[in-house]
């Protein structure tokens, strides 16, 4: 009876042992929906080299990730996220920011262009798109954000690629361009209920490497007409 007794006492440790441990539930992969269709661009990812493609020249990277079974050290304010089965970050939202690794050590100046490539699964009625970023100088701040100047907004089923050319950000002058950036800090919409499959998220090279890194100056006037 004394074995028996210990045998159950042990079974009964190891059962209270297991309820305490975390649960994986958050981190089980969630079937990811197929990529088409997707915006035209010429942005595009070459999923046999594993890189993105401007007018189908590689674009070199300074970070890039791909969420391969993986959060990648992203994290979410309250929106549920977990890995997508294959690759992709699934994202449902409640609150919109989504923030990457800090430490990220990318010269701006160098690296001004971040691609984020989705496929939107679920509507909302606030899109935002907002691109924040910290940097030694300063923290995240409405001062400094960049906005996507092609494949904002996607619909239901749609996969895009947002562009953000930091170089020209929304707010902040060249601040990106002058700065080493830390952390960056995506909020894709303003209100929950949407809910997306992040496939990709890199920081590039220009699109055009050859571009100045600031705006041309303006063209020159005509010459006055002779009199």
């Amino acid at each position: 009876m004394k074995r028996l007794t210990w045998i159950g006492l042990a079974t009964a440790v190891a059962l209270l042992a297991a309820c305490g441990r975390p649960a994986d539930k958050a981190q089980t992969p969630v079937a990811a929906p197929p990529v088409g269709p997707e915006r035209d661009s010429p942005v595009r990812w070459n999923a046999t080299t594993g890189g993105f493609e401007f007018n189908g020249r590689a674009l070199k990277t300074a970070k890039l990730w791909t969420f391969d079974g993986s959060t990648d050290g992203f994290t979410a304010m309250g929106s549920k996220i977990s890995p997508a089965t294959g690759q992709g970050l699934a994202v449902t939202i409640a609150d919109p920011t989504l923030r990457s690794p800090k430490g990220l050590n990318v010269p701006g100046a160098q690296y001004p262009v971040v691609l984020v490539r989705l496929t939107r699964t679920a509507a909302a009625s606030a899109w935002d798109g907002a691109l924040y970023y910290s940097t030694a100088g300063h923290s995240e701040t409405i001062n400094f954000l960049g906005k996507p100047t092609s494949g904002a907004d996607p619909k239901v089923g749609e996969t895009t690629t947002l562009v953000y050319d930091m170089s020209h950000q929304a707010l902040g002058g060249p601040d990106w361009m002058a700065s080493i950036i830390n952390q960056i800090r995506f909020d894709i919409e303003d209100k929950p209920g949407g809910a997306f499959v992040i496939r990709q998220i890199a920081i590039t090279e220009p699109l055009d490497p050859t571009a100045a890194s600031s705006p041309p100056p303006p063209a020159a006037l005509p010459a006055a007409p002779k009199s």
